[in-house]
């Protein structure tokens, strides 16, 4: 009888085992077939030593899809002879983790075998159910390896995250994909390798292309595509090679769907690469990402609003257009909307991607604003208070000396506004910004000539009548115009 039943639980596992995509057959059994993560796992690199040395703490695995996550934590599990529990955190509550702590302590109690416990896409566990994990995690009772997807900085607690080793898994390099879909070809008992098959170099190109470092999409496109062949296939003679060719590889994969969150990793990491291409003067780049965005259905909204910030805040006087078509995209893309707005969006990326830089005016708010936040409050000298009200001039003396500019050649008459020695706009010499600077440069100069008295910071009467300085030009009742 149990003769029996050791064959039926065979006959079961070979059944599993058949049924299963070639990315779960072909899954790494050992560190020497994994492939990729060299940054970590390569000859002397951490994850490595701590293996080595049988050292092994609670990890967390970050990365995106199909970049061995997975394979790694099944892999670790048979190097280290531990019990290997998986659970998936879309279906698993508060009470299945229980069961399975509880479980990993009687097994270590009772056998002194330890208890690996993978949980895939553990960010969408809750705070409670993070915390659950703490105690036996920080006892030992339990290894905890955590896949996902998702910035653990974020989507982790971080007692959970100050208790595990976090690693970055990158995206598989083209080298690496072929590498993988070359083992599943040659494989006979995991792989393809029972079927003739020859590959092109043009499919293999194509595969490790579009796949964008997914080896479990690879492969998946491997398997379609050798399967849909010898289904539709007439081959009179069955050692014949089927050929993969560019054609057969485009129809066996589909375009991928970009995992897009609005309000997580990837809206952020687009931004900021959007961003920074169009400060880097890169309109190729740049263009690529709002590609990218507009792909991934961002509101068009956000990325008008986007580049307005930028034309002021990295293009400024450079180019003062800059702000106007950035609005002008705005007032496209409220009133043309998808699809036809990402024209106005690609007009506006390209022109401030190819504009002259300044972040003159940046740096200056920034400045001005750490001053006052920092107690530089510096009270406002009397001819530059507000005269407009009955009594603010002749009894309080509000607006006495002012020097109406425009009554001045040029518009411009030397007169303090705050201390000379106080600068913060620093136009640079590119775009108009360089007309300003000559200009600003010009008008500073007269002003530290005239060598200004310091603005007085304490309290002091009204200058006296027989004091005021009134340029004799000014038109009559121009108060309003002149405060």
């Amino acid at each position: 009888m149990t003769q029996g039943n050791d064959l039926f639980a065979e006959l079961g596992r070979e059944y599993r085992r058949a049924a299963q995509p070639l990315a779960a057959r072909m899954r790494p059994r050992t560190l020497e077939e994994f492939v990729g993560q060299e940054h970590f796992l390569g000859p002397g690199k951490l994850l490595r030593r701590m293996l080595e040395a049988d050292r092994l703490s609670s990890l967390i695995f970050y990365g995106p899809p199909g970049c061995g996550k997975t394979a790694l934590a099944h892999v670790i599990a048979e190097r280290t002879h531990s019990h290997f529990c998986t659970l998936n955190a879309v279906a698993a509550g508060v009470k299945e983790v229980r069961e399975l702590l509880q479980q990993a302590r009687q097994r270590l109690e009772t056998s002194g075998q330890r208890t690996i416990l993978f949980i895939d896409e553990i960010h969408r566990f809750s705070r409670a159910q993070q915390d659950v994990l703490l105690p036996d995690v920080e006892e030992g009772i339990v290894i905890l390896i955590g896949a996902t997807t998702q910035n653990p900085f974020f989507a982790l607690t971080a007692p959970l995250l100050s208790r595990s080793a976090l690693f970055t898994f990158e995206p598989l390099t083209r080298e690496q994909i072929r590498i993988i879909l070359e083992r599943a070809l040659q494989d006979p008992q995991r792989g393809l390798g029972r079927y003739p098959v020859r590959m092109t170099e043009e499919a293999y190109a194509f595969l490790a292309e579009m796949c964008d470092g997914d080896a479990r999409r690879a492969l998946n496109a491997l398997e379609i595509g050798v399967q849909s062949a010898l289904a539709t296939e007439q081959r009179t003679d069955p050692a014949t090679p089927v050929l993969f060719d560019l054609a057969l590889a485009q129809d066996s994969i589909q375009r991928k769907v970009m995992a897009y969150d609005p309000t997580g990793d990837a809206h952020y990491d687009l931004a900021s690469a959007l961003i920074k291409s169009l400060r880097g003067s890169d309109p190729d780049a740049a263009l690529y990402w709002l590609a990218r965005f507009l792909e991934s259905g961002e509101d068009p909204r956000f990325l008008a609003r986007r580049l307005i910030i930028f034309a002021s805040e990295d293009i400024g006087n450079a180019d003062p257009f800059a702000l106007v078509l950035a609005q002008a995209v705005w007032d496209a893309v409220e009133r043309v909307g998808l699809p036809e707005c990402r024209l106005n969006l690609a007009q506006g990326v390209c022109y401030l991607a190819t504009a002259p830089k300044s972040n003159a005016c940046t740096v200056a708010i920034a400045e001005a604003t750490d001053d006052v936040r920092h107690g530089r409050t510096l009270p406002v000298p009397h001819h530059l208070r507000d005269a407009h009200y009955h009594g603010a001039k002749e009894v309080l003396g509000h607006g006495r000396g002012y020097l109406y500019p425009h009554n001045h050649p040029d518009a411009f008459v030397v007169q303090e506004y705050l201390p000379a020695t106080i600068t913060y706009y620093r136009p640079t010499d590119r775009g108009y910004e360089a007309k300003i600077r000559a200009r600003l440069e010009q008008w500073r100069q007269q002003r530290h000539a005239a060598i200004p008295t310091p603005v007085d910071t304490t309290p002091s009467a009204p200058p006296a009548p027989d004091q005021q300085t009134i340029a004799s030009t000014a038109p009559a009742n121009s108060d309003q115009t002149q405060q």
